[in-house]
């Protein structure tokens, strides 16, 4: 009889939560919503397109940049369907099976743009302070085994944190924080026991995360102490200068990861209307804000989407 509770304790929908409060604003809420998800699609893609077709761009900082391009399309494509189905009324419940994977790859594609930040973090390291040895360090070959290696960082770690959500038992009540599925807000329903799951969770965000971010502070420190040697104030902007989009990138991802975070852990209190917002910013802000930043800082990606567009308009 315990089994076939537990059975469907675990087989049951876990309830969205679009915007408290607005519900009935939702199908307005929609449209800026459905406008934010085109941008962030277009923006991508039009990212990618840029750096495959023009050959000048064929160089290991815009390959990493394709990476964090295809990383933040992905994250867009992982939540769309809950998010705009929530607001437009046709889906207001998620199974649990669905519900993990969404979680794996919510989460997964946020190590990976953490790797994908701190590789680029290495590559501006390489660029400034040995930049005779730049195209010598990073072949091609190089980068190749970079991206696989970032790959297999984010899809290999977090499995066991989520296939064990498969198993906890569900008691509480099924009512997510936000309109998309995440690990920590699964594991506040469960009754089962979750220290692995926060302990190996916790040992996640030391070991990756937060080693990601320390790792590109002292790659910067690095680059500033190279930077300040430099006898020209013009050579030292013009250094500075191709660093600017990256350190907006790296602060648009940390800022509302840490974020959430602390909103899940200390912000039980907190309205829930914070926690649908923080949510939506750790999901749609890096991968709205990225392709916008290198559009406008980056010379070379600047150029060719004006011509691109250029050519469209004739």
């Amino acid at each position: 009889m315990s089994t076939l509770s537990d059975s469907h304790i675990n087989s049951s929908s876990f309830v969205l939560t679009g915007v408290p409060g607005l519900e009935v604003y939702s199908l307005w809420l929609a449209i800026p919503f459905s406008s934010i998800y085109a941008m962030v699609f277009l923006g991508n893609c039009m990212i990618l397109h840029v750096i495959r077709t023009e050959p000048s761009l064929h160089q290991p900082m815009f390959y990493f940049l394709a990476m964090l391009a295809f990383t933040d399309l992905c994250m867009g494509l992982s939540t769309v369907h809950t998010v705009l189905g929530v607001l437009w009324g046709f889906m207001q419940k998620i199974s649990l099976d669905f519900c993990i994977a969404q979680s794996y790859f919510i989460h997964g594609l946020s190590l990976m743009e953490s790797s994908v930040l701190l590789a680029m973090a290495f590559d501006r390291y390489i660029a400034i302070c040995n930049p005779l040895r730049y195209s010598s360090i990073l072949t091609s070959n190089k980068i190749m085994k970079i991206g696989v290696a970032i790959s297999c960082r984010s899809s290999l770690l977090i499995p066991p944190v989520i296939i064990r959500l498969k198993f906890l038992t569900y008691c509480r009540p099924h009512i997510l924080s936000h309109s998309f599925c995440l690990h920590q807000d699964l594991i506040r329903m469960a009754c089962s026991d979750i220290h692995f799951n926060s302990i190996y969770g916790l040992a996640l965000v030391i070991s990756n995360l937060l080693l990601d971010a320390v790792l590109i502070l002292i790659s910067y420190v690095m680059i500033l102490h190279t930077v300040l040697a430099i006898a020209s104030q013009e050579e030292r902007m013009k250094s500075l200068q191709t660093c600017v989009s990256h350190i907006c990138a790296v602060l648009i991802f940390y800022i509302p990861i840490i974020g959430l975070t602390m909103v899940h852990r200390f912000g039980k209190h907190l309205s829930p209307l914070v926690h649908v917002l923080m949510g939506n910013i750790y999901i749609l802000f890096p991968p709205l804000m990225n392709p916008i930043i290198y559009s406008i800082k980056t010379q070379q990606i600047r150029r060719r989407v004006q011509k691109l567009f250029s050519l469209k308009a004739v």
